[in-house]
């Protein structure tokens, strides 16, 4: 059964919602960070930081997006937007779904971006596993 976690933006986040080239450039951004750290390093860290490709399917246009494996260790995790009715609020979220036939390395690698964007977002992050983790500033 594929496992879904949640980046959910909450009162407090740095952003209310999102658009699927804004998640895909904040990836790409994240991807060329890892491309820098590298460089000091002396370490081509970016292929074991972010082993993926992003792929797109022409019946998910505007809706979700996938990270396509590089190597035998990573296959695919699935990205996309959504919202739900929150009384006379719409609250928008990212979901990040590993499909039934993924790996551990990409369960690995979904929670790792989750928290990078859920903590640089300040959102709320609902993980794999049901626990929550809260980047927003609470009271």
């Amino acid at each position: 059964m594929a496992q879904s976690a949640y980046i959910n933006f909450v009162d407090g986040s740095t952003v209310p919602s999102l658009t699927l080239d804004d998640l895909r450039n904040q990836l790409l951004h994240y991807k060329e960070q890892l491309n820098l750290t590298g460089k000091q390093l002396g370490w081509d860290y970016e292929d074991s930081g972010f082993p993926y490709s992003i792929e797109t399917k022409p019946e998910a246009e505007g809706k979700w997006f996938y990270l396509k494996g590089n190597n035998s260790l990573y296959k695919y995790i699935v990205m996309g937007l959504g919202s739900t009715q929150d009384g006379d609020k719409t609250r928008h979220y990212v979901q990040v779904v590993l499909p039934d036939d993924c790996t551990h390395g990409d369960k690995a690698k979904g929670n790792e971006f989750c928290k990078y964007l859920a903590k640089l977002w300040k959102a709320e992050l609902h993980l794999f596993n049901g626990r929550v983790m809260y980047f927003n500033p609470r009271k």
